[in-house]
Parts: structure tokens; sequence; C-alpha cells
């Protein structure tokens, strides 16, 4: 009785009045990830790009060539172009400046008029508009028609008019703009690298268009080049900075992704045409097995691939097959030939303008137009046919690579027929290092990926042992970077990893992608686990290629995961404290001291096997107090290079990074 008049008083409460509408900009501020994605560090980012798309789309168009982006030392972004400027006239419907116009209403903005732009990256006009809305400050500079004008905002809302501040002899537009805290709650710093990752891949795309991003917050020192073509250091100091631009476009992007790699044929093959659907190709083969192939629409990283993608493969894959044939170059090959054995050793991007691109995929990254797909497998065989024509001897190598690449599939195959047979799918058991939990739900359970049998039986009593399973790895596993696949799988501990967690090796689907079935997983959380030091960081290098490789599924879908064990335990009489960074100890000192040393000790953690079961489960395994890093790929690209530099065969790239980072490196004593 009590229940149906609750149920009648909420409809009668439930009426026209109860629809809210919200206004302007408010949308975007009640549920920003619908806007942006997320509001943790990759929402953060977001809003720089989402200024950047409108300089490159200005670029795109042909009226502008230099963008510079500064982090100011408050963490607001300023973006400059030297473009066309937003108008600021007044808009005739609206009856308020253009410029107003485009930062306060979504779906405002030139980008839907042919006239304005041909192609866009940010095609619904949100842009600009939701940064506006989800930044605490926003202001606005348009140098136009020799006049600057200026106008201020706050959350998406005027705090000025527009206001002509000055004369000037240039165009462009300047956003300068500050992230409102209390919307981007985890952080509000900005990561030089996550955003020169990004402006690098532009210069890349828009050959010709200079790109710079400069860093207020941070001073390096200042280098000369002497007479003898040296550089020194000057004495003096500046900000960091860097700037992109590129000649070359693709060729280049290719070169920089494969710069780790030993290169099989000596340049990248190109592929351009400029007919309805511009498409730039380029691709180049390696002695390594990784197949690295990143596809791109108007700017856009589609993850997921689509028509794009599909088409490149199928014109690769029709090209080479009818090559071999043509120059009998397979009449002393048995087996047969898969369409991933065309592209081991292959760095490819794709890269299409599309005036209307139709999206699609979980994450709307997928590209559906049918009518790119015939377009760019014609042009991606036109290409490679004239330079298999013209270069025969690289041909071949192409050719024997191909055929290795199908030999090692056969015994891969094998070899991962064993895996299957030997893992939970086929009702066989666990490895026996495996100390299962007792749990049962993906979604609660714990898989630690333990350095060593003397830290995994530490573990092994400290877990909870209802929802944590330890498996201790023995040494260093295999570099799967420098390995073939089926090598990969004669490898003890790579099985063991299949079988504990459940899953089957990634297949490829019909459209040639490689996915995992990950419906019988049976953790969702992975932890590596290893000591603070060197020789711990390599090995979790070392999983976390394989990972990267072999498993990218759960990376992709957030299941993998680091344990951060402390580095000191700072001790006064009874009093402890566990620090994580050099900064923390010094504070522990200070704090534990009461301004002196005397009766303090500072005990240097390098190995698990040093803590007592205690001390790991309160430090590092507690759910309540350890601290994870999650593993995830903001930029694919730029992670693919990474790990080919720092794990594959060429040591010059890798040399040049430890260098340029040494001073960022802790080095063990």
């Amino acid at each position: 009785m009590i229940e149906n008049e609750e149920m009648k008083k909420a409809e009668e409460q439930y009426s026209a009045g109860s629809i809210q509408v919200l206004e302007g900009l408010e949308a975007v501020r009640k549920r920003p990830s619908m806007y942006i994605g997320d509001i943790g560090e990759r929402g953060l980012h977001h809003l720089v790009y989402e200024v950047v798309d409108n300089s490159i789309d200005e670029a795109m168009g042909g009226y502008c060539n230099d963008i510079q982006v500064t982090i100011n030392e408050d963490n607001s972004i300023r973006v400059q172009d030297n473009g066309r400027g937003i108008p600021t006239g007044m808009h005739p419907k609206e009856h308020r400046s253009a410029l107003e116009v485009v930062l306060t209403v979504l779906h405002a903005g030139g980008k839907f008029s042919k006239a304005n732009y041909k192609v866009s990256g940010g095609l619904h006009g949100v842009g600009v508009s939701c940064v506006n809305a989800l930044s605490d400050l926003l202001v606005a500079e348009i140098h136009r028609e020799g006049k600057i004008y200026v106008q201020k905002y706050s959350k998406g809302k005027p705090l000025t008019p527009v206001e002509v501040t000055g004369d000037c002899n240039d165009t462009g537009t300047i956003i300068t703009f500050h992230p409102d805290a209390t919307i981007f709650t985890q952080t509000i710093v900005y990561k030089y690298n996550t955003l020169a990752a990004r402006l690098r891949e532009l210069a890349y795309l828009n050959k010709g268009i200079k790109l710079s991003l400069t860093d207020k917050r941070e001073e390096v020192d200042e280098y000369v080049t002497d007479a003898n073509g040296d550089s020194k250091p000057s004495g003096r100091k500046k900000y960091r900075s860097d700037i992109f631009l590129s000649n070359e476009g693709l060729k280049e992007f290719i070169k920089y992704l494969d710069a780790g790699a030993d290169e099989l044929i000596q340049e990248p093959v190109c592929a351009i045409s400029d007919k309805i659907i511009p498409i730039d190709i380029a691709l180049q083969y390696n002695t390594g097995y990784s197949e690295k192939i990143y596809s791109y629409v108007n700017n856009i990283n589609t993850i997921e691939g689509g028509t794009h993608l599909q088409g490149f493969k199928m014109g690769l894959s029709r090209s080479l097959k009818n090559y071999a044939e043509k120059n009998n170059l397979l009449s002393k090959f048995k087996g047969d030939l898969s369409p991933e054995d065309f592209r081991e050793g292959l760095t490819a991007v794709i890269s299409v303008k599309v005036a209307e691109p139709q999206f699609e995929g979980q994450t709307k990254t997928k590209l559906g137009n049918s009518e790119v797909l015939s377009a760019v497998s014609q042009a991606t065989s036109a290409a490679l046919d004239m330079y298999l024509e013209e270069h025969p001897k690289e041909g071949k190598l192409i050719i024997e690579k191909i055929i290795l690449a199908s030999t090692a599939r056969n015994a891969a195959r094998k070899a991962r027929e064993m895996v299957q047979r030997k893992t939970a799918l086929s009702g066989a058991g666990m490895p026996g290092k495996l100390a299962d939990c007792s749990e049962r739900a993906p979604e609660k359970c714990e898989l630690f990926l333990v350095e060593g049998d003397s830290a995994g039986g530490t573990a092994k009593q400290g877990r909870d042992r209802r929802i944590q399973a330890i498996l201790p790895l023995r040494g260093k596993i295999l570099n799967v970077e420098k390995a073939a696949g089926d090598r990969a799988f004669d490898s003890e501990e790579i099985r063991n990893i299949y079988t504990a967690l459940g899953v089957s090796v990634a297949k490829e689907d019909e459209n040639g992608d490689k996915v995992m079935d990950l419906s019988r997983l049976r953790y969702h959380k992975v932890i590596i686990m290893t000591d603070a030091d060197v020789d711990g960081s390599h090995i979790a290098c070392l999983i976390l290629t394989f990972f990267f490789r072999y498993m990218f599924d759960l990376i992709k879908n957030g299941y993998v995961y680091l344990a951060t064990p402390p580095l000191y335990l700072v001790k006064k009489g009874k009093e402890e404290v566990y620090c994580w960074t050099d900064e923390q100890r010094s504070e522990a000192t200070r704090r534990l001291g009461r301004g002196t040393e005397k009766g303090i000790t500072v005990q240097r953690y390098k190995g698990l096997g040093e803590m007592s079961d205690v001390q790991l489960w309160d430090t590092t395994m507690n759910p309540q107090r350890r601290l994870l890093r999650q593993i995830t790929v903001e930029n694919a690209a730029e992670a693919e290079r990474t790990f080919s530099m720092l794990m594959g065969e060429d040591v010059p790239p890798r040399r040049q990074f430890i260098e340029e980072n040494a001073h960022y490196a802790n080095i063990d004593a």
C-alpha cells in the first residue's frame, strides 16, 4: 500500500516541469566525459588537441603554416596560429559576435560548410566551445582586418564583450585557457611528452606545417655548437621547447617509427593519390617480427581501423603475391601464404582525407566509408607494383621474408596448439608454481606476476588468498621483440602466463585484425611486481613488451598494472615510514628527526625478498594502501617506437635515448 502511494506521488511529480533543459554549455559541464572522453589526464590533454585541431583545419585549407603551443607557468595553455582569425563581426541570426557564437554554442563553426573546409578533423563543431566550457578562464585574441580583438570567458560564459585592444599587420587566432580544477579533479598538470607526441604526429601527417611546443614551467641548459661542430653547454638556461616540422611527411614518419629497427629495404615505399579521396601512404619492411600499421582519417588516429586499413591490406597482399608468382619466387615453397605473412616486419602509415567520414565501432574511431576501401587498395597496389618492378633486389628480399614468416607462423601455430592444450580451456591444470585464489569472479581477482621464487614465496604468504593469485617467474623472460613467434611459444614462462590467465592466443578476424577472446579471462587485474632496481625494471619492461606484442587487448581494456614497492624504510625508535621517492625519504627524515638525523636509520629496499610477508602486504599488495600504476597507451605509434627502440636489435637509437634522458634516471650503486 505504501509502495503504491509512493509510485502515485512520483507519477504526479513527473510532469512537463520535470524536464530539465541545460542551456548553452551547461550540458558540457554537467557531463564532460560525453564530449572529451573522461575528466582525467586523457581528457585534460584532449582540451589542447581540440584547440590545435582548429588551427590544423586552417592549415589543411591552406590558410596557416605556423602553430605555437605554450604551457604557461600556471598550467594554462596558449595556442597561437597564423591563420585567418576567427570572424568577429555580428552573426546574422544570433545577433552577437561570431567569435562569441563559436566559443559558446555547440555545433557552431565553419567546418559544416564545404566552402570553408573541404575536410576537417573535428567534425562536430564542439571542440573550442567545450574547451571554453571546461576552463575557469579562457581568453580569445583575434588578429584580423588590421585590428586585435579580445574577449574573456569563464566556465563558458563571457566576462567581457569583444573589445578592440590595438592594431596589427598580421592575422591569426590566439586561445589561452586554464582548465577548471572543479572539473578536472585528478590533475590539471600537463605532461610535456604527451603533448609533444601528438604535435610530432600532426607534423608528419601535415608536411610543411611548423608546430612548436614550449614549456615555461621548466628550464633546461642551453647548448651551443662550437667551431668543431661539437655541442656544449653555454652556461645559460632556456625554456624546454621543441619544433616539429616535416618536409617529407609520412616518409619521415616511417623513418622515425623504425629508428630502432634493422631495415630490410633502404627507403620507404610511398603512395600518394590526389583524386576524389586524397590518400597518402608510406611503408617500410625491417628484419623484425612485429607488424606496425597506423591509420588516420583527417588527422584522427583510427585505432579501430576501418575501410582504409582493409583496402591497404588487400592491395598489399595482392601486389606481393602477384609479383612473387609472376617472377617464379614461390616455386620451391610448399607451404601456404596467409595475409598476415605479408605484413611481418612491416611498418606502415595510411592517411586519408575524407569530406564526410562515417565513423563506427566502440570508440567511434573506425572508418566505415565503403568507397574508401577500393580507392586505398588501388593506390597501394599501383605504388607497390611500380616499386617492385623498379627494385627487383628489394622485391626478392621481401618475398623471402614473407616465406620465412609463413614457415615461422606454422611453427608458432603448432606451439600455440600445445599452449592451448595445456590451458584451463582444455580442462588441464594450472602451472605448478601458480598459487591461485579462491574467488572465481574475474572482476574481483588479481594475478601477481612476481620476479623470482623467493619473492614469489613471500608474496604467497602475505597475500589475500581469497582474491589474489601469485605466479612466480623465473629470471628474465624472453625478449619477444627479438624473437619469432614460434620461439615465444617455446618459452615456458610465456606458456605459463597464457595458462594462468586462461585466454587463447590472439587470432585474426575477418578484417585482418588480431583480437583475443577475453571471455574466459580469469583475472581483471594482472599486476607486474618486480624489484625496485635496474634488473627489476628490465624484467618489468620484458613482461610489458610481451603484453604489448601478444596480449595488447589486455592493455587496451585496462587490465595490466605495475605494482610500486617502496624504495626506503625510515625508522626512529618504534616509528616507521615507508617512502617511494627520495623526496618522501627526506621529508620523513626531517619529520621523524625533528631537526636532527640522530637515531634515524634508512633502509634501502633493492629487492622484494628483503621484505617480510607482512611488509610486502602492507606496502605493495594491500588494496587499501598500495600504489598501482595502470598501463595505458595514449599514442600507439609512440609506444610502438619506444618498445622497438628499447627492446630491439639496433643499439645507436637506444644509446641516444639513454643519453637524452640520463638526467631522469636513477642508477643503483
